[in-house]
């Protein structure tokens, strides 16, 4: 006889295979707590985490990422304690602080349990697989997110030879796609983002260490009569 669970997962299965070819986002294999081996796109695994809540609200992701910890007491953190993480995770890693708050308030305005509608988790808003290629096995971890965060932004600063518009817009966009756009992707979102995070830093006030990134042609931000927005580095 076939066992009810075991009909339930092949359907799951055949769905989300399914509806691949429909969608960008790619096909993962997973394995949940109890062995069962299960298939999840890159959307946050909503039907999946409905489906197979043991333990609740839990999904795990090759290399053991967690989308687990929003309501542990580890989540429980201050801004006192976030600006601590921050500190330590700037100096440990050679990074101006200052850039580290404001990539923070821009991505999940101190939020340690954010996620975004694309899978971006914690505090500086990491995909799992880039969590994971720095260190954070747990993302939600506020400690393990800052940190590997801390290093990525470090990582695309090295890349780009401290060219602080390029770092930005690969930490939004990924480094494929400033890559292929020889400079800032044209998309409104990354151009608005790094406008974002830069007002931030460059705000009086934010304590932010002098001369110390190259901002070789900063982005302007305009609204023109007919209510468009226009992008310009001039």
């Amino acid at each position: 006889m076939i066992r009810s669970s075991t009909v339930a997962f092949f359907v799951l299965a055949t769905v989300l295979l399914g509806t691949a070819g429909q969608s960008a986002a790619q096909i993962a294999t997973v394995t949940n707590p109890d062995g069962r081996r299960l298939f999840v796109n890159a959307e946050p695994p909503t039907l999946l985490k409905l489906a197979f809540a043991k333990p609740r609200n839990a999904i795990y992701l090759p290399g053991e990422v967690s989308f687990t910890g929003r309501n542990r007491p580890a989540m429980n953190i201050n801004r006192d304690g976030v600006e601590a993480l921050v500190r330590e995770a700037a100096e440990r890693h050679h990074v101006d602080p200052a850039l580290v708050r404001a990539v923070i308030e821009t991505e999940s305005n101190w939020n340690p349990g954010a996620m975004s509608r694309k899978g971006a988790i914690g505090l500086m808003q990491l995909i799992p697989t880039t969590a994971q290629r720095f260190g954070a096995n747990d993302a939600f971890n506020p400690k393990q997110n800052v940190d590997a965060g801390v290093q990525y932004l470090k990582r695309l600063l090295e890349r780009y030879n401290g060219n602080l518009d390029l770092a930005l817009a690969a930490y939004n966009a990924g480094e494929g796609a400033v890559d292929r756009a020889h400079g800032i992707p044209s998309s409104r979102e990354t151009r608005d983002y790094v406008q974002r995070v830069q007002d931030a830093y460059y705000r009086p006030g934010s304590g932010r260490l002098e001369n110390l990134y190259e901002r070789a042609n900063p982005i302007h931000r305009e609204v023109d009569a007919n209510g468009r927005i226009i992008f310009s580095n001039e």
